[in-house]
């Protein structure tokens, strides 16, 4: 088995709604994103999966959330902008750009920080 890894970034604002705390008022990360998707073999060249193609799916993805308040882009607009739910709003769309690909979407990290980050695998 061998496991695909490419990472991006965004930088956003956000502010989580009904936190009792800091994380309520407005705030920013440089929000580090890494995606996780196994292979069984390789093709003919020897290669899993191309870093490019799902870099640019990546990157198809997370564009719209760049540079924005999280709270004013859907579904972010309905649901907390949390790093969790990030994280499983970006697997899903992935999964779905994936589709027929020779590879599977296994995991999805979000870090709001060196120090703080999710992963979402669905079970």
């Amino acid at each position: 088995m061998y496991e695909i890894s490419v990472e991006k970034h965004f930088d956003a604002a956000h502010f989580l709604r009904g936190y009792r705390g800091k994380c309520e008022a407005l705030h920013g990360h440089r929000f580090r994103v890494v995606a996780r998707v196994n292979a069984t073999k390789l093709d003919d060249i020897g290669l899993a999966y191309d870093f490019a193609e799902l870099k640019r799916y990546l990157d198809d993805i997370l564009v719209r959330f760049d540079h924005t308040c999280l709270n004013d882009v859907p579904p972010f607009d309905k649901i907390n902008p949390s790093s969790e739910n990030i994280a499983a709003n970006i697997y899903g769309e992935l999964r779905s750009k994936l589709a027929g690909a020779p590879v599977a979407l296994s995991a999805i990290e979000v870090w709001e920080s060196p120090q703080t980050g999710i992963i979402y695998r669905p079970d």
